[in-house]
Formats: C-alpha cells, structure tokens, sequence
C-alpha cells in the first residue's frame, strides 16, 4: 500500500494515470486534494499547448523601386498578427508553470545557509505531523549505499527525497520531534569547519560538520535540538 509521499510523487509525474497503489487518494483528504491540484494543473499545461494557431502567411512584396531600390511594405493592421501573440502567450505560460515548479534549481544564492532556507520554504508539504513511516524501499533509494549507510533508529522518518542543494543531489528526510517534524539535509560534499546557525522564524536549526561533510538539522524554535543531533550525527556514516 502506497504511503502518502509515494503517492505524491506518483501523482506529480502522472496526473491522470493510474498505477499500483492509486486508490490510497479515497481515503486520504490531503491526497485527494493534491491529486486535484495537479490533475487542474495539467489540465491547464494541456489548454495553452492545444491553443489553435492558424497557419502563417506573409503578405506578398510589391515589386522593387529601380530608382530607390526599396520595397515599400504593406501597412499592417493591429489584428493581423494576434494569433502569433496567442501562440507565444500560451509558450509563457507553459514556461512560466514549469519554472515556478524548478526554481530552486536556477537560483543562485549568497550561502549555503540561504539556500537551505530557501529549500524548506519550496517543500513545506514535507513538514507533516504524522505516524506513517516512508518505506524501506523509499529510504534505500534516497539514502544509497553510495551515499551513506543510516541507522534506522534515529528516529521516525515519515519523508524521504532526494533533492537539489548547491547543485548536488542530497537527501532530504523528515523525522517526527517532540514539538513537530525536523528535518534533515545530508550534505555528504558540504565540509564546514564549524557550526552554522540557521536563523528563520519559528525554526531552530543548525548545519553541523560531520566527517567530510555536514547535515542540516531543523527543527520547531521550541525543539529541545541538544539530543537529536547527537543522536543524527551518531546514525549517521559517510560510505564516499
């Protein structure tokens, strides 16, 4: 049975298909509702690329002046061209919903603090308070072997992906805190030479060094942060 963050994923990549675990919407509202935000998005995608564009013909040149060596041009009338600017308005559309959903990998930013800041604010369905633990299966895609090997009593990870930070794909894992969900950014190629506090409402969080790299911790400002990091940063072991 598909657990939420699955059936995200799935939807988000097929909106209108239908595959293993499908039914899991009927009985989850914020499922349901993000399969209906993105079915109308794709529904919309679908709108501005069907937009029926006739077909374009210029305008034949009068003969060229001898004496001038000037071809004089046709006036042309403001509704001549208008379905051109359909075409191209529905091109900015398109544009302009694909890059919303990939901003974050186009930006450039001042630190790597800022960027990680910025990551949380692009994934804020990630921060759910939940009991229902992504998959081993899940985990074991997102934390490779490759990557690092993760000792699954850190805690309860309740969502696992692999994301974009500083133009590295990175884990991006969310465990259930005693005030609410922290996450976790592993930053395997990140080497800080000390601790960096990550200043944000309502957040406490830091990007502490770990071997040769680093992991984000973040959490709720009343988080109590003294025992989960010690207990991430124990769970955690570099394999590259």
């Amino acid at each position: 049975m598909m657990n939420c963050n699955e059936y995200k994923e799935a939807i988000a990549a097929e909106p209108n298909g239908e595959f293993e675990g499908f039914e899991h919407a009927e009985s989850c509202a914020d499922c349901s509702a993000f399969r209906d935000e993105m079915r109308a998005l794709d529904s919309r995608i679908h709108a501005a690329m069907n937009i029926d564009v006739p077909e374009l013909k210029m305008p034949e040149l009068p003969p060229i002046d001898e004496d001038s060596n000037v071809v004089g041009l046709p006036y042309r009338s403001k509704n001549k061209w208008q379905p051109t600017w359909f075409a191209a308005a529905a091109s900015i559309l398109i544009a302009a919903v694909f890059g919303l959903r990939f901003a974050t990998t186009q930006v450039e930013f001042d630190s790597l603090e800022a960027e990680i800041l910025a990551h949380l604010d692009h994934e804020p369905h990630a921060l759910r308070v939940t009991t229902e633990t992504v998959s081993e299966r899940r985990l074991g895609r997102v934390v490779s072997k490759e990557v690092a090997s993760l000792d699954r009593d850190v805690g309860l990870i309740t969502y696992a992906k692999s994301c974009v930070i500083n133009g590295k794909e990175i884990p991006h894992l969310v465990m259930q805190g005693e005030k609410g969900p922290i996450t976790l950014l592993l930053l395997p190629d990140e080497k800080i030479d000390a601790a960096i506090q990550l200043e944000g409402a309502g957040i406490n969080g830091y990007i502490l060094p770990h071997g040769n790299g680093s992991i984000a911790i973040i959490g709720d400002k009343y988080e109590q942060m003294t025992e989960v990091e010690k207990k991430v940063l124990d769970s955690v072991e570099w394999t590259t």
